[in-house]
């Protein structure tokens, strides 16, 4: 979007962190990490940055950790149609 303002990592941030997968260094492009280096099957591995804080979760986990944040939001209940009171 234009006139978006997005937080830069710090370039001292940036000199220490590393993909958890391939552990090569990091370059930020926009709103997101971009590992370095390809993973095993060839991917370029990106990672999220919210409220300026890198979200440093393999792509596998940061699914897993999505769907468990939904649960906690809705008391843990199994995903269903939910229907309004008569």
């Amino acid at each position: 979007m234009p006139g978006l303002n997005v937080p830069l990592i710090s370039s001292e941030l940036l000199s220490v962190l590393r993909c958890p997968v391939t552990g090569s260094t990091l370059v930020q492009e926009g709103e997101e990490l971009v590992a370095t280096s390809p993973d095993a099957q060839g991917r370029t591995l990106r990672y999220g940055i919210e409220d300026g804080i890198p979200l440093l979760l393999p792509p596998e986990l940061l699914a897993a950790a999505g769907s468990a944040a939904s649960d906690q939001h809705d008391g843990g209940a199994p995903a269903g149609p939910r229907h309004a009171a008569d």
